[in-house]
């Protein structure tokens, strides 16, 4: 009887314990979204509503191959995403230490000793099964494990949000080079004109129809451009270097890759952004910072618990014997203890613990709504990105066909000696800079675009919250 009694105390306290939890139930805030993008109309940008899977694997779109193998080797080899997954093992393997917290301790011990009376010497073997256990009477264990999967689950946004910048910079890197490539050959074919230009003003000097002045001002024209390529080389080998390091490899490992030059992707007309809730459902470092918040408000609920007594619930069978083979033939000596514990008085400790966390709790919330704001302003600015640099790469193309047209003209005028060599040298130089900054702005309009997805959380597979959370409790 007294058996049974111990367990429907055992049971009645686990129930308690299964039910009670002291400090607050973690609710997400509720934060005002704009319905709608400011800017959205003038990047000509769809706000309809998207899929979340559209964004996952953006940069396909852009339709180059050697972008989408590069981003894939990014993904299976760069050391910042191998660095997340291990800090997600070790979450993963903490929502589980937390979880042991609800089982008893079970252990069993063995020995043997010798016994000498004088008379006689005897070796007594013992062998014993002792177990402990303490309820979860005020919450502390349940809100401990609540913690911990909120941990699991910020790790894992964690883990995709270090994918999402993993990607994005992969792309714009790559974009960069593939700007330094189309600059650089701008210069030299420029490089090849103005030689032409300066052969015709030697030629001039020689019937004595150029100065020397001419002449050398037409060499220092030539061979500051032909500075300026090996500057866009420099640039060039810097972003394959680093492109290099994010696919966790040696730099100038991609030197063969890169090398055959390509044309800068297309912009698409019109991009869907959907809505600013899409985008914050779809962020993962926002996620993160929520799912933060919700772990440091389990841990106000683990600092208030210590303040309530604790049960501890111990019990042992033990026999003893002569022989090993007569230690199954022994009665059982069992013992059941329970031990009450609490803190009478502590110099106001447990209290400060509390007010320790619950202000950690406040910087946990600042830092989710400093998350959605810092969402919501890099979705604008690449919006704001995309309009202008498309209305400046299409005033520049205007410009360059104008500026090439204008040193035609001029270099046949040059040469029938109708105008100085002045004019020649300004239109020369301003084909130069215009080509150049023509290509440039070509190259932030990919980058413009490639910011918007990465600012939508673009580069990561999005699962519902609820398949999230069951995923990591079946690993836990």
């Amino acid at each position: 009887m007294g058996g049974r009694r111990a367990a429907a105390v055992l049971c009645a306290l686990f129930l308690l314990g299964g039910c009670a939890a002291v400090g607050p139930d973690y609710v997400a805030p509720d934060l005002a979204v704009p319905s709608a993008w400011n800017r959205a109309a003038e990047s000509d940008a769809g706000a309809a509503p998207r899929q979340a899977g559209d964004l996952a694997q953006w940069w396909r779109n852009l339709n180059d191959p050697v972008l989408t193998d590069l981003v894939e080797r990014a993904l299976a080899s760069n050391l910042d995403l191998r660095a997340a997954q291990a800090r997600l093992r070790e979450a993963r393997a903490r929502r589980g230490l937390a979880g042991a917290e609800w089982f008893p301790t079970i252990g069993a011990s063995a020995a043997g000793r010798r016994l000498d009376d004088g008379n006689d010497t005897r070796t007594l073997y013992s062998a014993a099964f002792d177990a402990t256990w303490e309820p979860d009477i005020f919450g502390g264990t349940r809100r401990s494990v609540e913690a911990a999967q909120a941990d699991l689950e910020a790790s894992e946004a964690s883990l995709y949000a270090t994918q999402v910048s993993l990607v994005a910079e992969v792309a714009l890197n790559y974009m960069e080079a593939r700007a330094f490539q189309a600059r650089r050959s701008i210069a030299q074919s420029n490089l090849a004109t103005q030689s032409e230009t300066l052969q015709l003003i030697e030629w001039r000097a020689q019937a004595g129809l150029a100065s020397s002045l001419e002449v050398e001002q037409s060499r220092a024209n030539r061979e500051q451009t032909r500075a300026q390529i090996h500057a866009l080389e420099t640039g060039l080998a810097e972003a394959e270097h680093r492109l290099a390091i994010l696919l966790g490899q040696a730099p100038g490992s991609l030197h063969a890759t890169l090398a055959a030059p390509a044309a800068l992707p297309a912009v698409p007309e019109r991009v869907a952004v959907g809505i600013p809730a899409d985008t914050l459902r779809q962020r993962p470092d926002v996620r993160a910072a929520e799912r933060s918040l919700a772990a440091e408000t389990a841990r106000v609920g683990v600092r208030t618990a210590a303040r309530y007594p604790g049960l501890v619930l111990s019990g042992s069978i033990g026999l003893e014997a002569l022989s090993l083979s007569a230690l199954g033939d022994q009665s059982a000596t069992t013992s059941l203890a329970a031990n009450l514990l609490a803190t009478i008085f502590d110099g106001g400790r447990l209290r400060r613990q509390i007010e320790i966390q619950s202000a950690v709790q406040e910087l946990a919330l600042v830092n989710y709504e400093a998350a959605v704001l810092t969402a919501l302003e890099e979705v604008e600015n690449a919006l704001v990105a995309l309009a202008n640099s498309g209305q400046r790469a299409a005033a520049l193309a205007s410009a360059a066909e104008s500026a090439r047209n204008a040193a035609l003209l001029a270099r046949q005028r040059y040469a029938s000696g109708l105008i100085d060599y002045q004019t020649v040298l300004d239109t020369e130089r301003s084909v130069l800079s215009i080509e150049d900054s023509l290509a440039a702005a070509q190259a932030e309009q990919v980058s413009a675009l490639i910011r918007l997805y990465k600012a939508l959380g673009g580069g990561w597979p999005v699962a519902s919250e609820s398949a999230i959370t069951e995923k990591n409790q079946g690993q836990g």
